[in-house]
């Protein structure tokens, strides 16, 4: 099955002898690409008539071929940089994670500055995060920055402050803990200014690359003036026209309308932050967090900045969306949008498609409001594997009962609320098949969703999150965005067990997919396609 990459541009190719999961044929083991479209898909019989009129015939050999992941919420760069450089998610312990500092600095003589990410003192025995004079004597008193994985909170060396006058006096700022609020953000826009454009290009490649070779076909990229800088966000838009890899579709993060849509942006949405994290007790909460008395988190925006937000966004056809995480973050997201639907009608507001990202805290009126006003959840599943659980860092913050009402993706989809899967990587991993699996096995069992809903999130729903229903699912005339998988037994799978877990017989007419059980492996991606250019071929296959 050995191809050169881009061998499929502008090519009529038939691929044939696998497994091709399409709802147009539950059955179907063939498809036709043409002009970057899906032409046919179909049983091997009827191949045979295609075969002689086709550019190339691709023997699948018992593969399976599914339509793309979305990765609905990146960071791209940051991503690259996490791939490339510094990555303490890794690291077990602060001795640990000392280590990989001082090996990184001693490695990058050259670098103006070290950026890293991924230390979560939450797992670590010392239970704290590394301190200055530590971070200073590692680095031998380089600029140094180091997210916390949630990427809400960072830990800098003195050398980097210097370069922020007034950073002491900004809030967020307390001495001897990690910077939060504005105090982050200014330290990370001198942070990425001290980038250079090489590095940041090479850093944006990387991630690119490292997402095709996981089957994923479109990146939606959630950048802002509080995240990354204008040309971090136009330069991956123009690099994503020009090279060959996952599409990038961008949001920029800010209220200023008018300057979103200058950079080329989608939507004024993506982190536009109502609230921080849990990690960095920062997401805003209607009760006190419980390992933190009488801290309740910070509140970004109202339900009247919300509004204004929402009606000016309609109004100029572009996408609103915010960053909200604590309840009390996400009931004012949702008054908001109630209020703007009042002014301009809940017709309007439904069609445009407003977003939230994250959404974790939900209540069941926030889930009905979230189905009555056609917001879109956009959702990463894996942050509940690495953090819940009766004993993870949800639990921590929350207690036990609050944490176990977390990310409720069942209730979600009962009510008909779209859901669009991501993984905001770095902060956990670009693994679209893992994510997929962490929603079908949450951790909370009322919260599980089938393997089938869950692949529709991450394919299709990343697609209608973008306003396209005509895309993520390989049929007739949809984009020829499809990726090429070894997997195993192709099963129906359940959430609950009180029905089948699973199923091999044909005769539902369901069209398989990989069986996800905990402890399997996982489908290894041998090809990716983007509106039928190949952009993936995994060697000596």
């Amino acid at each position: 099955m050995s191809e050169s990459l881009n061998s499929g541009a502008h090519r009529t190719v038939l691929l044939r002898g696998g497994e091709v999961h399409s709802p147009a044929d539950p059955f179907a083991t063939a498809m036709v690409v043409e002009r970057g479209h899906v032409a046919w898909v179909g049983s091997e019989g009827a191949a045979d008539a295609f075969a002689p009129g086709v550019d190339e015939v691709v023997d699948l050999e018992g593969a399976l071929v599914t339509p793309a992941f979305v990765d609905a919420h990146v960071h791209t760069t940051a991503t690259g940089f996490a791939l490339t450089g510094l990555d303490l998610s890794s690291a077990a312990s602060l001795a640990g994670a000392a280590e990989l500092i001082r090996a990184h600095a001693a490695a990058r003589p050259a670098d103006r500055i070290l950026v890293g990410h991924g230390w979560d003192a939450s797992r670590w025995p010392e239970r704290r995060a590394p301190r200055r004079d530590e971070l200073d004597e590692l680095t031998g008193g380089r600029p140094l920055y180091l997210t916390r994985i949630d990427v809400h909170s960072a830990v800098v060396t003195t050398a980097l402050l210097d370069l922020v006058p007034g950073v002491r006096d900004l809030d967020g700022f307390r001495d001897g803990e990690p910077l939060t609020g504005d105090a982050h953000h200014a330290v990370r826009a001198a942070a990425f200014a001290a980038v250079s454009p090489l590095q940041r290009t090479e850093a944006q490649r990387a991630a690119r690359a490292h997402a095709a070779s996981l089957g994923i076909g479109t990146l939606h990229e959630c950048g802002g003036p509080q995240i990354s800088s204008e040309d971090d966000f136009t330069g991956l838009l123009d690099l994503a026209r020009a090279e060959d890899g996952p599409r990038v579709v961008g949001y920029w993060a800010d209220l200023d309308l008018d300057r979103a849509r200058a950079l080329g942006a989608l939507g004024a949405a993506g982190d536009l932050f109502a609230d921080g994290s849990l990690g960095s007790h920062t997401a805003c909460l209607h009760e006190p967090y419980a390992d933190a008395a009488g801290r309740t988190g910070a509140a970004h925006l109202d339900a009247a900045a919300v509004a204004a937000h929402v009606v000016a966004c309609t109004e100029a056809g572009l996408q609103a969306g915010f960053h909200a995480i604590g309840d009390a973050a996400v009931t004012a997201v949702t008054d908001g949008v109630r209020a703007a639907a009042e002014k301009l009608g809940l017709a309007r507001i439904r069609a445009a498609r407003h977003r939230v990202e994250h959404a974790e805290m939900l209540t069941p009126a926030t889930i009905a409001a979230f189905a009555e006003l056609g917001l879109t959840a956009s959702v990463q599943p894996a942050f509940d594997a690495l953090w819940g659980g009766d004993e993870g860092m949800y639990a921590d913050r929350l207690g036990v009962e609050r944490a176990r009402t977390l990310n409720p993706y069942a209730a979600l989809l009962r009510a008909g609320v779209p859901l669009a899967f991501g993984s905001d990587s770095p902060v956990t991993p670009l693994d679209p098949w893992g994510t997929v699996r962490a929603a079908a096995f949450h951790r909370t069992l009322d919260h599980r969703i089938s393997v089938r809903a869950a692949f529709t999130a991450h394919t299709r729903g990343g697609w209608r999150a973008v306003g396209r229903d005509d895309a993520g699912v390989l049929v007739p005339g949809a984009p020829a965005d499809y990726a090429v998988w070894r997997a195993g037994d192709l099963v129906v799978q359940a959430p609950d067990d009180r029905v089948a877990r699973w199923s091999t017989d044909p005769r539902s007419g369901t069209p398989g997919l990989p069986d996800l059980s905990p402890g399997l492996p996982l489908p290894v991606c041998l090809r990716t396609v983007v509106h039928g250019r190949t952009v993936f071929v995994r060697p000596n296959e």
